[in-house]
């Protein structure tokens, strides 16, 4: 029986998921293949910890060198995250004629054209379905099964530590620091959450789905990217009354020869699918020119759901090459040639619906000033909550605003937060309403 041998990068977490998965179900795998995958080699700083799983200790290096350079291994799986030495690592496997499997966003979103180049010119391929969503088969559907269709918009709920905050400040009405520091003890979130609670990592993966749905390069810097930190469980609540959940979503859109790159927090209304999604899942909903629109939902992280998409991409690979069939399908989903060159949309461009919340003099006169510089830059309130309670010494005016342009919403807020009645910066956070 053709075997398929396999060098692994990184025996964390998610490396010891892949060892799980290659020893429990051994049977399944080889029944599915035709051939049979072996763990060749693994490479990693620390070889002394108990994973909690059994390897033969021959196989195990502290050398990566053992696994790039290995004349006898086929595919290599790069779980060390991060830009470097990830990045020369990956270089280097391919350079020497292997196959790599990446859950690696970051070195995706920042070297990926340069990585996929690469690889085309040695003949070999990149998978790297674990890259977003964890265990949701995002990748592979929009490549494969999606392909015949022209994809308007790709929305994302693709952070899990997000997910899981927004998800405890809804039900609980806890406060956003509360939260993460639950979060951190529970291990939901990192030591040095920055990457999550900044957007930074549901960024990483919106670059590599909008280069997959529109068929187009983004500049991970060109995306607006804004994180939860400002997230308040007062927003949170007044959400609520206006029948709306708070989610920290990462937005794509083609229209008009322009792409919309953004994540920021988002209000969605509570009746809509992505709205029902808790905890540390994940969610991705495309709609395509055919297919119209469609969500896919799962684990958005953890050892067995990142896991099981790493050694799907692994299985891939390793048919491709039992049949002869490397390179079957472009990288990034689109023939290199037929890439186009969109522009980013600036953030001052956006039209969309916002909810505003001002803290004022509780005096008369107030929300008339409010609404009449609304008004002077073209924005019309749909809606409005007055609460009678004060907040911090003053009253909270929460209004939901028709569609507006961006740059006007900020420069209403600027002048609404230079006016004495104002107590404290004023608030928006943008609204979309068109996912049912």
């Amino acid at each position: 029986m053709k075997e398929i041998n396999v060098g692994l990068l990184g025996f964390g977490t998610i490396g010891t998921g892949v060892v799980k998965i290659l020893q429990n179900n051994a049977k399944i795998l080889e029944d599915r293949l035709g051939g049979r995958l072996v763990l060749t080699r693994i490479a990693d700083l620390d070889i002394t910890t108990d994973r909690g799983v059994t390897v033969d200790p021959a196989i195990l290096t502290t050398d990566a060198e053992q696994v790039l350079s290995a004349p006898d291994i086929d595919v290599v799986v790069e779980l060390i995250g991060g830009y470097e030495p990830a990045r020369s690592f990956v270089l280097k496997a391919i350079a020497n004629g292997k196959h790599v499997v990446t859950a690696n966003k970051a070195l995706l979103a920042l070297y990926g054209d340069e990585i996929l180049q690469a690889a085309q010119a040695n003949g070999v391929e990149v998978f790297f379905e674990a890259a977003v969503g964890g265990g949701i088969p995002i990748i592979s559907s929009i490549k494969e099964n999606l392909c015949a269709n022209d994809f308007g918009s790709v929305f994302g709920i693709l952070n899990g530590t997000c997910n899981y905050i927004l998800t405890r400040m809804t039900n609980d009405g806890a406060d956003f620091a509360d939260v993460l520091k639950d979060a951190q003890n529970a291990g939901f979130a990192e030591a040095d959450p920055t990457f999550d609670i900044e957007g930074i990592d549901t960024a990483h993966k919106l670059a590599i789905l909008i280069s997959l749905c529109f068929g187009t390069k983004v500049k991970f810097d060109d995306i607006y990217t804004e994180g939860i930190c400002d997230i308040s469980a007062l927003d949170i609540q007044f959400a609520k009354q206006f029948g709306y959940k708070i989610k920290l979503l990462a937005i794509g859109k083609e229209e008009g020869g322009q792409v919309e790159a953004r994540v920021h927090p988002t209000m969605i209304p509570c009746n809509y699918p992505l709205a029902d999604v808790d905890g540390a899942f994940n969610a991705v909903r495309l709609v395509g020119d055919f297919l119209g629109p469609a969500m896919l939902y799962g684990q958005g992280a953890g050892m067995d759901a990142t896991a099981s998409a790493v050694m799907g991409d692994v299985m891939a690979i390793a048919r491709n090459v039992l049949s002869g069939a490397t390179n079957r399908a472009p990288a990034m989903g689109y023939s290199p040639k037929a890439v186009r060159e969109l522009p980013i949309k600036a953030m001052d461009d956006i039209v969309s619906q916002y909810y505003l919340r001002f803290a004022a003099d509780d005096k008369p006169g107030v929300l008339g000033q409010i609404s009449g510089i609304l008004g002077k830059y073209d924005i019309s309130i749909a809606s409005m909550i007055q609460p009678e309670r004060q907040v911090g010494g003053a009253v909270p005016i929460v209004l939901m605003t028709h569609e507006a342009k961006e740059a006007n919403i900020r420069k209403a807020l600027d002048e609404i937060n230079a006016l004495a009645i104002t107590k404290e910066k004023s608030r928006f956070i943008r609204i979309e309403s068109g996912l049912e």
